[in-house]
């Protein structure tokens, strides 16, 4: 059947959810979704890049929105199709993000005035590495698709606008040592017990809490991972503890790093920067986000984590996420929304586009 984008907003999410699209098999809702906004939309310019679906309106307004959305999902954990239940909607990418990616198909095809042109992007690949990401893609590719005075990410942010996001980097520590029996240890020089000294260090860090814009970012430095061991009668000489830090907004990668080197300082190990991604800033006071947050009474809170909005910022645009889904959900095998959440970020989007 195909999909109603003039229909209940609700039941245009439980028909996205029911179309399996795990990361790198987006090709089928990519098609309906196509199909559908040449069917029942009017005056959008479509057009297709790989499993990206965009669309838009150019009528000389004097400020354009742009609505993003991923349409791919984590792998499904026996939580398709949907279900309704208590007012809650059930299945894989209720929440993160197809309950958004549905409140924009709908408003793009039922409001005919806006007050501001409209760019529809719903891209692929947002749930994997970040070299496969739809929106860098067409970052690249059709960068013009991408020009906007504000930019929604359809992201689950529990029905609060979640301005900005936090940045993140990983650093691998390694310590190494001399290889040995273990019967006679004393003869060696255990890499693993040199992690005590990082360790300890992470457990008495104190995180930064940063206000920017009436948003709160606080920081977090975690281990994450820890490599090390031959066998059980062999004292190693390497092992290794990745450390993950997200970092406010008002840090660069640069300057993030060179935080966490501060904190290991002295210790008897090498750190090697091994992913990092750069943080997004609010940017509410600017007129068109301003005029968001008016529309959404003002609910607005820091974004933790890392969205694409960092990609919008690197271009100059400010971008916020707001969806109707719970962050805490997401990828759960009880991954749900719930229903008047989709109504209430129909109603004040609509709100928003039409003022």
């Amino acid at each position: 059947m195909a999909l109603d984008l003039h229909g209940d907003p609700v039941a245009l999410t439980a028909a996205l959810v029911d179309i399996p699209s795990e990361s790198r098999h987006e090709k089928r809702i990519a098609d309906e979704i196509e199909t559908a906004l040449r069917a029942q939309t009017t005056g959008y310019e479509i057009i297709r890049n790989g499993d990206a679906v965009l669309a838009r309106t150019d009528s000389g307004k004097p400020s354009r929105v742009l609505l993003a959305g991923h349409i791919d999902t984590v792998p499904a954990a026996d939580n398709l199709p949907s279900r309704m239940a208590d007012g809650l909607l059930y299945g894989c990418g209720t929440s993160d993000m197809k309950a958004g990616d549905a409140v924009f198909l709908h408003l793009v095809a039922t409001v005919t005035e806006p007050a501001h042109d409209i760019t529809l992007v719903l891209y692929d690949c947002e749930e994997i590495e970040a070299t496969a990401n739809g929106l860098g893609r067409i970052e690249r590719e059709l960068p013009q698709w991408l020009q906007a005075d504000v930019a929604i990410l359809g992201e689950p942010s529990g029905g609060y606008i979640e301005a900005g996001c936090q940045g993140t980097l990983r650093v691998r520590i390694s310590a190494a040592g001399t290889r040995a029996h273990s019967a006679r240890s004393w003869l060696g020089d255990n890499a693993i017990h040199k992690l005590g000294d990082v360790l300890a260090r992470l457990q008495s860090y104190r995180a930064r809490d940063v206000d920017i814009d009436g948003c709160v970012y606080r920081e977090g430095l975690s281990a994450v991972r820890i490599d090390g061991g031959i066998a059980g009668n062999v004292i190693p000489d390497a092992a290794s503890v990745t450390v993950n830090f997200r970092f406010a907004p008002d840090r660069s990668v640069e300057a993030a790093y060179a935080h966490v080197c501060e904190v290991f300082d002295g210790l008897d190990v090498t750190i090697e920067l091994t992913d990092s991604a750069a943080g997004a800033l609010p940017g509410l006071t600017r007129p068109a986000a301003a005029a968001l947050v008016a529309a959404a009474d003002g609910q607005v809170r820091a974004k933790y984590g890392w969205t694409d909005v960092s990609r919008f910022a690197a271009l100059g645009i400010p971008a916020v996420n707001y969806g109707p889904g719970d962050p805490n959900l997401a990828h759960r095998a009880d991954e749900h929304v719930e229903v008047e959440k989709i109504t209430a970020a129909t109603d004040m989007l609509r709100r928003y586009l039409i003022a």
